[in-house]
Order: C-alpha cells, then structure tokens, then sequence
C-alpha cells in the first residue's frame, strides 16, 4: 500500500513526464498509473469536465468552496473530476480534502482526487493540467470569488463546441460585474495589465483572474511548455497559447473579492512584471516552439 507521500511517476500521454503524489478518492484508496501505461488506457472513461483547485494553505476556505462545487455537480447531467492540487500547504490542507472526500458517493456523478506538487500556484496548475482527463479542464481558484455555476459560461452550448480552445474569464469586458473589490486592487491589475498587453498579450483584458478553460487538446499544447511555477504563469499560458495558435475567447463574469486573498499586491505584481519580461525573452529565443524535454 502506497503512503501519504509517495512519489510516483505518471505518463499522461502529454509529452513530458509528471511526479506527483495522487490520492483517488472515488473508493478512498490509492491509484498508481504506470509510466508504461499507454494514453489510451490512462484515458478509458474520461470525465466531461476536470475541475483543478491550486490549493496552498486553504484548510479554511475549501471545506464551504468543495460543498458548493459538489451541491452544484450533484445537479448536473455530466460527469466531472474535481482535482484539489495541493503545494507544499503548512495548514490542514490535505486533511480537509481527505475529510471531504469520505463524503462523496459512489452514486455522485463526480470524482475527487488529492494531488501534491512543487510550491507555486503556476506549478500546481501545471500537475492538474497534467493529471486531468476530462475533454474540458477547468482552472478554479480555491475562493471561489466567481461562483461555480458560472462555469456553464465556459462550456457548450453556451461556447459552442469548436467555438474556443481557451476561455478566460474576465471582470473588465462588457457584462462582467466586480464586487467589493477596494479601488487600489483594481487600479494595480490595470496597471499590470497594461505592461502585459505591451509586452506579450495585446487585447486581453484580464489575464489574471483564476478562472480559465481548456479543451483537452488546448491543454496538450501548452501546458508541457509552462515555464513559470509562480502567479506568473498566467500570462505565460495564454502567452503559449496564442503563439500556437489557438482560439482564445474572454467570458465575462461576475466577480467577488475576497478579503484573504494570497496576492500581495506589492510584492506579487513586481514579481509578476518580472516573469512577464522572462516570457518576453522566452518568446523571443523560441522556447515555446521546442519540444519539452522529458524528465529522465
């Protein structure tokens, strides 16, 4: 029997390896994929949807973000894996999804599953993107300042199918509504925003709202490439996605600030700006069109 902490080494069929720790939930003991597992076995079943949480010391507020997500799944007529990424939490993280999951039934038409990755909330991504087997994958912060049911925005019919390969959710297009957001917060992500559009993503308005949708093909040409294991890994993502080629649409959203919230708006945005000049000179050495190297 594996333990808590267990390494094992996945191959996703994406083209490069993963390590990871993975608790499945679905019957409360461990699955192992081998690295000699074809992609076609590691995808039998698939989930409609994939759900990735990056989780770093969110003990308090996932109990109340996972009760809404499994009242709003136990409502639908898909079937989702919910994939809580866990990155080098110091709380109770990891035993309040363990606590969670003993809650979910076999009859629920959702899954929950324990990862563990490298500290960053870009490299937590990264692991979900991974390890996620539904054809659409859904990055959701751990807050839930957009509540869950606007995720039908980001999947047909309302995106129709073929329609995107990428949707962002936006707080600054037409029909996005923010709540409560204190005025310096919001003059900060604009500014931000404004070095991004210059430097690497002209014409997207928000690239830093923790909300964002992949297909499953999308998800296999960018995320091998992901660089960035900080809150820079936005703007790479979608940075990727655009030099590949991708269609990417912005979805207006409502949108709450949360109080707790982990970006500290100094400290964070210079890091930021700094990641956002390394994606620049990424893109011009033509890092994202080689081939990721696989881990040996």
């Amino acid at each position: 029997m594996l333990g808590e902490d267990t390494v094992v080494h996945l191959q996703t069929g994406f083209p490069e390896s993963l390590d990871a720790s993975i608790e499945n939930f679905a019957d409360h003991s461990p699955t192992v994929f081998a690295a000699t597992q074809s992609a076609e076995e590691f995808f039998v079943s698939r989930p409609f949807l994939t759900i990735i949480i990056p989780a770093y010391n969110e003990a308090k507020r996932l109990p109340d973000s996972l009760t809404r997500i499994a009242t709003y799944l136990r409502s639908q007529n898909f079937t989702t894996e919910i994939l809580v990424v866990e990155n080098r939490s110091t709380d109770e993280t990891s035993a309040v999804v363990r606590d969670f999951a003993r809650t979910v039934a076999a009859s629920d038409p959702f899954t929950l599953e324990l990862l563990h990755s490298a500290p960053g909330k870009g490299a937590a991504v990264k692991t979900g993107m991974l390890v996620g087997k539904g054809d659409y994958l859904f990055i959701c912060d751990a807050d839930l300042s957009m509540p869950i049911e606007e995720v039908e925005k980001f999947l047909p019919p309302q995106q129709e199918k073929n329609g995107f390969d990428v949707a962002i959710a936006s707080r600054e297009i037409a029909g996005a509504v923010r709540y409560n957001e204190p005025f310096y917060r919001h003059l900060m992500g604009r500014v931000f925003n404004h070095v991004v559009q210059k430097l690497i993503m002209p014409g997207i308005e928000d690239t830093q709202c923790g909300f964002k949708m992949f297909t499953r093909e999308a998800a296999a040409q960018v995320f091998p490439h992901q660089t960035i294991d900080g809150w820079g890994f936005d703007p790479e993502i979608l940075y990727i996605s655009r030099i590949r080629g991708l269609h990417l649409v912005e979805v207006p959203i409502n949108w709450y600030y949360m109080a707790e919230s982990r970006v500290n708006p100094i400290l964070d945005t210079i890091n930021m700006v700094r990641e956002v000049l390394r994606i620049r000179v990424n893109g011009l050495r033509g890092i994202y069109e080689q081939v990721p190297k696989t881990k040996e």
